[in-house]
């Protein structure tokens, strides 16, 4: 018996996925299957995926497709957070490091699914507690940014299980997963780390004290994050996007979450082969 009966799909927020979901839409009809999709975003295509609520989604859909790039995947990848549906990534732009496939590849990836022929990529993710009880959920990482103009650096004191262990002051301060060590913290001199290993990087994008080196932390390890009497108000940002704002005093707290979100892998590329496409990676000298 095939392994998927409902698909449910999220889609990118303006890039052109009628082809990708008319290929889903006619892989489904030939096996009496269902597709569902969330009602603001099958709203701008005439077609004939079901509208459901997000929670209903999640609950009835064997597979997850991400139509869009990297950004559609994370969210696909919160709205996913907990349960173990697999989610497969299709490329609608650039190359990304999360999605597997591009649309000319749909129909053979989902019988390949269907057929149980694939695996399956755990993904970590960070949760942060917020002031006030409000918990965030990133895969790539979270930030404090200092808000240009404001005049203030990211002054934070960084704890790890309740012990001090050092102040930064720079122009942010990254969480970030393994999944998030391509972003941000990449783009700040953090290390490229494998999406199978288990723990966080803690890191100062262009750091003003005299220590500027990441952490790399386990996953069982808490980390909290204090804003000190001389920062500037910082802005969090979560996976890209802005979620509330703190102020000297205002604390932190960063939890790992193992295995959040199911990435489904094809054996067509690997992880390595991607971020050297992707991050233009080469060596840098040549040996005779």
């Amino acid at each position: 018996m095939g392994m998927v009966n409902t698909v449910g799909l999220v889609l990118h927020p303006e890039r052109d996925s009628k082809i990708a979901i008319e290929a889903i839409l006619t892989w489904a009809t030939a096996r009496d299957g269902t597709v569902l999709g969330l009602p603001e975003e099958i709203g701008r295509i005439d077609c004939s995926a079901v509208p459901v609520a997000p929670e209903e989604m999640i609950e009835r859909a064997d597979l997850l497709v991400s139509l869009g790039g990297d950004g559609t995947m994370l969210r696909t990848m919160r709205l996913a957070t907990g349960p173990s549906t697999p989610i497969l990534g299709v490329n609608l732009g650039r190359l990304g490091f999360l999605a597997e496939i591009d649309v000319c590849d749909l129909a053979e990836a989902l019988t390949a699914i269907d057929g149980h022929h694939y695996q399956v990529e755990p993904r970590m993710a960070v949760c942060a507690g917020l002031p006030g009880g409000r918990v965030m959920t990133a895969f790539n990482d979270i930030a404090l940014v200092r808000i240009p103009g404001d005049g203030g650096l990211a002054g934070l004191g960084v704890s790890v299980e309740g012990q001090p262990f050092v102040r930064y002051a720079a122009d942010a301060v990254i969480v970030a997963t393994p999944t998030g060590s391509t972003a941000y913290s990449f783009s700040a001199g953090g290390p490229i780390v494998s999406p199978t290993v288990e723990g966080f990087l803690v890191i100062p994008a262009a750091a003003h004290s005299a220590f500027n080196r990441a952490i790399m932390l386990s996953a069982d390890e808490a980390v909290t994050l204090d804003v000190l009497p001389t920062s500037g108000e910082l802005a969090v940002e979560v996976d890209g996007v802005v979620a509330t704002h703190l102020k000297a005093g205002d604390r932190l707290s960063v939890t790992a979450l193992r295995a959040a979100a199911q990435v489904v892998r094809l054996g067509g590329t690997t992880f390595y082969e991607r971020a050297r496409r992707k991050l233009r990676v080469s060596g840098s000298a040549e040996v005779d």
